[in-house]
């Protein structure tokens, strides 16, 4: 069916960013580069206005645009490789901490720049691209500043490599190249999607510790009028020189668990499930240190708490 050049400015017009001009003209590599940057960031999606025609008239079959075996070099191209393998290498170390950086962003970087370098009527080598990213990052020994030389170096390959597709090879049908762009989609926005809900989750956290907190502030003058009742040995049965260690070692108990002094077994029980679930190392990878520092925290409060219960019981 021949392309008609009002429809592609109306899509470029409607969902430019997302690529629509590029998926009805049947460059999908273009439409996937749009639909993961949001139009070459904005700045890409402009370009298009001007080069529309020329396009429409190549989805129609009009000859031209190929001259010679190898593609000419393009400085323009190479930019944006660079531009997007970097992006692409910023995304990998953001969104997935968990992946060693020396497996990762070397991977994203690679994949960015393949991705540029199969805009329109070209493509590139892929394992070349790949393994000069590769060999870039381990240079830098995959520190987040590796991306920018890998990119480079990612680049120039591509470049040296370039090549034109096959020509009059048969386009699949839509809905096979729908199936492929949404699973390129899926595969860039999971990991960061699942880093954005981590994050959701510790702030969700924070929040529900601010009453607590408040609680505990409001509270304080009655803390320390039973702690002081507890020195003086009117509460605790305690003389004040016994109690001086394990009394600051239970009230650092209490406030780890987030209770007040004197609490029942049951609110000590629930206030550590509470809290282990939320500051279990498993659920906080982003931030594994201090999940772990405070989860041993935790273990600790509730051992020292529970132990003075059953000392107390014993006795």
């Amino acid at each position: 069916m021949a392309k008609r050049l009002l429809v592609a400015y109306g899509l470029w017009a409607l969902g430019g960013p997302l690529g629509l001009h590029h998926l009805y003209l049947g460059r999908d590599s273009h439409a996937l580069l749009w639909m993961v940057t949001l139009g070459g960031f904005g700045g890409g999606w402009l370009w298009d206005f001007w080069h529309l025609p020329a396009w429409v008239a190549a989805a129609n079959g009009a000859p031209g645009g190929r001259v010679g075996a190898v593609p000419a070099l393009s400085p323009l191209r190479l930019a944006g490789q660079v531009a997007v393998g970097t992006y692409f290498g910023l995304v990998a170390a953001l969104a997935m901490p968990w992946v060693p950086a020396l497996v990762a962003q070397p991977l994203a970087v690679g994949l960015g720049v393949q991705l540029v370098a199969s805009v329109g009527d070209q493509t590139a080598r892929a394992p070349s691209t790949l393994a000069a990213a590769f060999v870039a990052s381990l240079l830098f020994q995959g520190r987040v500043l590796a991306v920018l030389p890998a990119s480079l170096a990612a680049g120039v390959t591509a470049q040296r490599h370039r090549r034109y597709k096959p020509h009059g090879a048969a386009q699949p049908r839509l809905a096979a190249r729908l199936y492929r762009l949404g699973l390129a989609c899926l595969a860039f926005a999971a990991p960061l999607a699942c880093r954005g809900l981590c994050g959701a989750a510790g702030a969700l956290g924070t929040m529900l510790a601010l009453p607590r907190a408040v609680t505990e502030l409001l509270l304080l003058p009655l803390r320390a009028t039973g702690l002081l009742a507890e020195v003086l040995g009117f509460a605790g049965g305690f003389p004040a020189q016994e109690w001086s260690g394990r009394g600051e070692r239970q009230q650092r108990a209490y406030e780890v668990l987030g209770l007040l002094p004197g609490s029942s077994t049951e609110d000590v029980h629930r206030s550590y499930r509470e809290l282990v679930k939320l500051w279990h190392p498993d659920h906080n990878r982003q931030r594994a240190e201090e999940a772990e520092r405070r989860f041993i925290e935790l273990q600790e409060a509730y051992e020292e708490l529970l132990g003075h219960r059953r000392a107390a019981a014993a006795g």
